[in-house]
Order: C-alpha cells, then structure tokens, then sequence
C-alpha cells in the first residue's frame, strides 16, 4: 500500500514536470507570429499613408497629370534619296516643309466631327475629307494620321496660334520632295503620292502617309529612294509639348539614284522643243546610256509633292496629253527610214554598197505615180541618194529587197519590240512596227500590195518608229553596226544586260551609209548643221506626211562624223520640212554636248526635206 503510493507520487510529479515544462517549447512560434503581425501591420501603414498623400495631398497634381501626359509613338518618315544627273547635278531633292497630323485616340469619333469642321477653313480641306482619313484608321491606333502634307506658310500662321486648343493636333516639321529645275525631264522623273489602298496591301510595312512614287524613276526606283520610317517614342502634355524620349528607331534615309541624263542636255532640247508638240533623245552610241529623253507637252512634278487642286488638274487637261511620253510614240519616219532601206538592200545581196541607179521625177507602179521631190537625180549611188534624199532610188530598192528583208534589218537596228523598255524603268510606251505582208493580212485582212512596199521603203505606209527607237537605229551606224540597249540610271551602265548586241551587218555597208549621212550635212538637205558652231556631224533628214494635217518634222544624226560619241532623234509633230523644225533642235543639242564656239558661225542657206 505505502508502495503504490509512493510510485503514484513520483508519477504525479512527472507529469506535474511535463506540464510545467511545455509552455516554455511553444513561446518562440508565438514571438515570431508576433513580429510578423507587427512588421505587417507598419507596412501597411506606410502604404496607407503613402495612399493618402497620393490621393489627397497630391491628387489634384496627379489626376492633371493622368489627363494632360500621354505616350505617343511618333513615326519618323525618311527622307528620300536623291535624283541627280550624270554629273551629280540635282534633278529631285528635299527641303523642309510642315505637315499636320491627327492623333485618333485624343478624341472621340464625335468630337473629332466638331474638330474637322474647325480644321477646314485653316487648312483648306473639306471636313468630309479629314473625317474619311480618320475612318481608314483604327479610332485606338497610337499612330497619327497626316491630312495636310507641305503645308504653305500663309496656312500655318493661323493655324499655330490655335492648335495647343485642339487636342489630337499636330504640327510636325518633316522633308517635302522637290524638284528644283521644275518641269525638266518630267517624263524621266515622275511624280509622287500618298500611297494608294492597293499600295499599302501590297506592302504592310508601309505606314499611314507612306511617300511613295508613282510614276517614272520616282515610281522603278522607289525601293532605293523611299528608305525606312523610324519612330520615336515620347511622352508629351495636352498641349502635343514634349516632356521627355521615352526611345526611338531612327529612320533609314533613301539611297541617291544617279541618272544618265545631262541636265545641260536635257536643257538644251527642252527649251529648243518650245511649246510645240514632240520629243527628243539623245545617248551614247557605245553604251546606250541615255543622256536626253524630253517630251512636250509636259508637266510640273512639283504639282503632285501636295495635294493638287481642281484649278491645277484643269490646267493640266488643257494641254495635249501632258502624261504621254512621246519618246516611245510611233510615229511615221519619213525619209530618215531610207537608213533601214539601204542596209536591207544591201545586206540582201541584191546590191553592193557601189550599186549605181537611175532616178526620175517619178516611177509607175500598179498604175500610181510615185513621185520624188523634183524631176529626179540622175543616176547616183546610196551615198547622194542619202545626201539628197531621192525617193526614186528608194524606191526601187525597197521592191527589189522586199518588205520582208526591210522588216527583218528594221528589228536588227533596234525598230519594234528588240529595242527593250524595261531598262528604261519608265513603264507603258508603244514598240514602233513595220508589218511585213503576212502581218498585214492578219491584222487588217487585207492583201499586200506593191504600193505597200513602195510606201514602206520611205518611212510611210504602215510603218511607225517611236523617236528613241530611231536614235537607237542611227547609233546602230554610228557605232560601227551594234545596236545599243538604252537605259536610264548609270549603275546598269556597262553590266552584261546592257551589253550591244551586234547587228550583223557588214563594214561595207556600214562605211557608205555613213558616207551619205555625212553627205547630208557636207551638200545635202541637213547642211544647217555645217556652219561651224560644232564639229561635223552626220544626220538624216525626214518628212512624213500625215493626212488633213501639216507633214511631221523628223532628224537623226550623231557626231562627231568621224568618230561618234552620240546619237539624236528629233520629232516635231506638225513641224513641216525636217531641215527646217527637227535639225535646229539637233544643233542645239549639239552645241549643249560639245560646248558653244569660241568664233561665230557662218550662215548657211539650206535645201529644205
């Protein structure tokens, strides 16, 4: 009995130890729970007090903030490459011009009504035009949209002092495309525009407002000159000031195109063309570099770097075709195809280049006369009947030869579709032809007659050369018997796809026609080219008849004689005798290439063709 209970009492003990002992194991979870409750509680203190700095001491300052400060990513448009001439003379440049932009998300398609009608007057645009802009554009873009590019300076004054009032409102300097000689070498250059729908489908990369060529060197090279936006990323106040760069991509600029044209060149035969109606080419009769390529009428590629106006498109409309490159125009030869006759009657075999044949005022074939200018020349050789332009002697060489031969050394010399456009990077343009007497038939269903080939030996009939064709066709001469690839910019100058391609004929045939081509200037119907004011040169004169109308005026020539450098070809629609319209031009021309004479020239009375 004393045992149990002792051995209770030492049990009661031990767990009277235990329970006395747990409380001091669980203290420390509970400090701990304790400093975190306290360290919690103090930040969120601070946040509080933090919060209420931010909304009550500073909430005004910072609800101004949230309104007036934005993020914007501002396109940065690059600046188009230059267009120079072959001596690095500006032909299309930039300069610094102010466009106005819309930013859509600034405000509500509603507010923006109010705001375009306020616009309109300032800016000289219709509302309805502004309001269409914004249409094409997500009303949450963070892009801007240009409604006014190269603004004048009598439409920014007014409207400076009002834009800081309308929000979403920009006005941003940038770069304008200009073309500092004005309407010179249009045809060549193009014009420019805001890219079109189609464009912008065509490439997405292309912002909003994309400058984009649209016709000539501004439209086949723009991958070159266009270069690559940039944008900037800012931070800016209601007022469109400014506050800080948040980032920014630079905008590549466009690459510099050096044409082959010679501003003085292209000078030259523009203002000697006048206001008449025709074009002329000039180019290098051993590269195919093309150093003039003027047409008229014409039109101001400055006209398009803005918006152009009714008044400015009436006017155009006023003129006869001012888009139409008359350059690669068919038109009909006259005389200066006899080139073509004479290497087709000899490369035939049917004659020599010594070959004699008698002439008169008019040969008798299927019963028409076919006259020549007077009561004949006699019995002569290709080189006088160049040098005179006897229509009887061609005549009779052309049946002998052929439509066919004629057609054929026609292609050869750079008529029809062997002369390739493409190079030229102009786009459109008409190939001249020449229809042989199967051609004829199938195009018009009419049989080929002996008159037909009669016509065709003199450059009439059916037959049609563009004015770079012929100049092609005299270089093919000129040069010694290749016909040259033209082109237009000075980096295909030289490569294998503007390499000559040999015509085949021989260097006899070559040698007396340019002995008659030479003549024409020496004796014949182009001594107006002889005075002394160049050096001599060799040509052709031509005149074709065009029905209820004044005959076309037409020449081709190249020089020096002796060793040619350049070829040209003249056309004046209208202009009569070709010694009389065509061959001044060429002169001119002449004397921009080789420079003016230091002693004046003598007069000389010319026998008109």
């Amino acid at each position: 009995m004393m045992q149990r209970e002792i051995s209770a009492l030492s049990e009661f003990r031990s767990n009277d130890k235990t329970l006395l002992e747990t409380p001091k194991k669980q203290s420390r979870p509970i400090h701990r729970a304790i400093v975190l409750m306290l360290v919690a509680t103090g930040l969120l203190g601070l946040h509080a007090s933090r919060l209420v700095e931010l909304q009550l001491v500073q909430g005004k300052q910072n609800r101004e903030r949230a309104e007036n400060n934005r993020v914007r990513l501002v396109p940065m448009p690059a600046n188009r490459g230059h267009i120079v001439d072959r001596k690095g003379k500006l032909l299309a440049a930039n300069n610094l011009a102010r466009s106005v932009y819309l930013w859509p998300k600034e405000q509500t398609p509603e507010e923006w009504k109010v705001t375009a009608q306020k616009l309109s007057p300032l800016l000289k645009i219709p509302a309805k035009e502004i309001l269409e802009k914004l249409k094409k554009v997500d009303p949450l873009s963070y892009r801007p949209v240009r409604i006014k590019q190269a603004m004048p300076p009598a439409l920014f004054v007014p409207l400076a002092e009002q834009v800081g009032q309308m929000r979403g409102v920009e006005v941003r300097p940038e770069a304008s495309r200009y073309y500092p000689e004005g309407s010179l070498a249009a045809h060549v250059l193009g014009y420019i525009g805001e890219a079109t729908a189609e464009d912008l489908k065509a490439h997405p990369e292309y912002p909003m407002g994309m400058i984009v060529g649209q016709m000539g060197i501004e439209a086949s090279s723009n991958k070159e000159i266009a270069g690559v936006w940039g944008d900037r990323l800012i931070e800016v106040n209601a007022q469109n000031q400014e506050l800080r760069l948040m980032g920014e991509t630079p905008p590549k600029p466009g690459e510099a195109v050096q044409l082959t044209i010679d501003l003085s060149m292209q000078k030259a035969a523009e203002t000697a063309l006048g206001n008449r109606r025709g074009a002329v080419v000039a180019l290098d009769v051993k590269t195919g570099a093309v150093l003039v390529l003027a047409s008229h009428p014409t039109f101001d590629p400055n006209l398009f770097t803005r918006k152009i106006t009714k008044d400015d498109w009436a006017t155009l409309q006023q003129e006869e075709n001012p888009f139409v490159n008359r350059t690669m125009q068919g038109y009909p030869p006259g005389s200066t195809f006899k080139i073509v006759t004479s290497v087709a009657g000899m490369e035939s075999g049917k004659f020599s280049p010594d070959s004699i044949i008698g002439t008169s005022s008019y040969i008798t074939v299927g019963g028409i006369d076919f006259n020549e200018h007077s009561g004949g020349y006699g019995n002569i050789g290709f080189r006088d009947a160049l040098a005179f332009s006897s229509n009887t002697f061609f005549y009779q060489i052309g049946m002998s030869a052929g439509p066919d031969e004629i057609a054929k050394w026609g292609h050869r010399l750079g008529i029809g579709k062997d002369t390739d456009l493409k190079l030229l990077g102009l786009g459109g343009g008409d190939h001249g032809q020449m229809p042989t007497p199967a051609q004829k038939e199938k195009i018009y269903k009419e049989p080929w007659y002996a008159g037909d080939t009669v016509t065709m030996s003199i450059g009439q009939g059916f037959v049609l050369v563009t004015p770079l064709e012929a100049a092609v066709m005299v270089g093919s001469i000129a040069n010694g018997g290749n016909r040259v690839k033209p082109h237009l910019l000075t980096s295909l100058t030289g490569k294998p796809e503007t390499k000559p391609v040999p015509t085949g004929m021989k260097p006899s045939t070559v040698n007396v026609i340019k002995e008659g081509l030479v003549a024409v200037v020496t004796d014949g119907t182009g001594q107006g080219l002889n005075d002394g004011s160049i050096p001599l040169t060799a040509g052709k004169t031509g005149t074709s008849e065009v029905i209820g109308q004044k005959d076309h005026s037409l020449y081709v020539a190249y020089g020096p004689a002796d060793k040619p450098e350049i070829a040209i070809a003249v056309v004046v629609e209208n202009g009569g005798f070709g010694s009389v319209a065509a061959a001044p031009i060429a002169k001119e021309v002449f004397q921009a290439y080789f420079g003016k004479p230091k002693t004046p020239p003598n007069p000389i009375v010319v026998n008109p063709e």
